[in-house]
């Protein structure tokens, strides 16, 4: 996939949650729904966003992180988790591999990414780049994880770092 054409889904994928503060209080509305909708189903559901349907033997978790830009001010949704809607069907399914909580800073030197993999260490990660592209796959035992990631500047896997401590990755691509 092209980097113009990676660029135009993620716009198009950001446009419903840039719209600001309407476009998050309509996701925290569509959350509540759902949750409503779990209760009703019998289907438990913690705190911390972990699902478990005993009945169905599905364990699920979803989560957001709210980030607001500096320049541009937007405040976008990033979703988190194995929980997603199908788009032929609608129907909300539980996968089996988890989408990891991922921050991405940009330093002087080097472009900074974060992922929040539990129970993951640094063996169990295999990185993949394809220019700008950065794509995740991790996995041990039944904990199975993979994100893209578009970066900033192109980047080639010689010049990557990566550590891992206690289930936070931590991948410095140098630039």
């Amino acid at each position: 996939m092209t980097r113009s054409k990676r660029k135009q889904e993620q716009s198009e994928g950001d446009a419903g949650l840039d719209a600001g503060i309407g476009g998050f209080f309509g996701g925290l509305a569509g959350l509540v729904d759902k949750l409503r909708e779990l209760a009703e189903t019998g289907e438990e559901f913690s705190r911390t966003g972990k699902i478990h349907d005993s009945n169905k033997g599905v364990r699920g978790i979803y989560g957001f992180t709210v980030k607001v830009g500096l320049a541009d001010e937007k405040v976008r949704l990033e979703p988190f988790g194995n929980i997603r809607k199908d788009e032929k069907s609608g129907q909300t399914v539980v996968q089996e591999v988890r989408e990891p909580a991922v921050d991405v800073l940009e330093e002087a030197d080097y472009t900074l990414v974060v992922a929040e993999m539990p129970g993951v260490s640094a063996n169990d990660v295999r990185l993949d780049t394809n220019d700008d592209l950065l794509t995740i796959d991790a996995a041990r035992g039944d904990k199975k994880y993979h994100k893209e990631i578009l970066l900033p500047h192109t980047v080639s896997r010689e010049r990557i770092v990566v550590s891992c401590n206690n289930g936070v990755l931590e991948i410095k691509c140098l630039k």
